[in-house]
């Protein structure tokens, strides 16, 4: 028997406003949370943050980032799209982070491990950054730049206790996701309407 070969057509809409979508909303609420104080941190507090950190921003990128390495590298369906190899590994790699630290968060455990964690983010996050500046996609470089200075400051909140740096951490959280939303409604508009919103 000949083998068949199937090759699927080519798509523009790649899935990144969901990506976007669902880091910026755990952004909101985890960031909301340690920059405003409110709510004030409890068990049941907890499980709930735990809850929407796992479904938004862990969820929403895995399957991000799982649907763009598949859609790259088995089907081919976005083209020549190199950049889109560091997204789907951005993505996947944070989504599953947010299981573990949603996880986490809804039992309670300690989050001092998230210290050394913080520090393989902050490389991805610097590589992610580089590697968008390379492709002149600004507005995508400016959330690794985001990430960044959230894992920098993660870092030694997390290892060394830094009481202060809990909220400079959910600044950068809080207005990172602005950002993130931001950016959801540019690609959306773009890819639905055919408007450019990009800065």
């Amino acid at each position: 028997m000949d083998a068949q070969t199937i090759t699927l057509a080519g798509s523009k809409f790649a899935p990144i406003a969901v990506g976007f979508f669902g880091l910026g909303t755990g952004y909101f609420i985890w960031g909301g949370q340690a920059l405003f104080g409110f709510p004030k941190s409890s068990p049941e507090v907890n499980k709930t943050m735990g809850m929407w950190g796992f479904w938004m921003p862990g969820f929403m990128q895995f399957i991000t980032g799982t649907y763009l390495l598949v859609g790259l590298t088995w089907f081919n369906v976005f083209g020549n799209a190199a950049p889109l190899y560091m997204a789907g590994l951005a993505f996947t790699a944070y989504g599953i982070h947010w299981f573990a630290m949603a996880h986490r968060r809804y039992i309670d455990s300690s989050a001092q491990p998230d210290g050394w964690m913080a520090i393989a983010f902050l490389f991805i996050s610097i590589l992610g950054a580089g590697v968008f500046a390379g492709a002149g996609d600004i507005p995508v470089m400016i959330i690794f730049i985001g990430l960044t200075l959230i894992y920098a400051a993660e870092v030694p909140t997390r290892l060394f206790s830094w009481g202060s740096g809990a909220r400079l951490v959910g600044f950068f959280q809080f207005v990172t996701g602005i950002w993130l939303m931001y950016c959801t409604y540019a690609i959306t508009v773009d890819l639905a309407l055919g408007a450019k919103a990009w800065i």
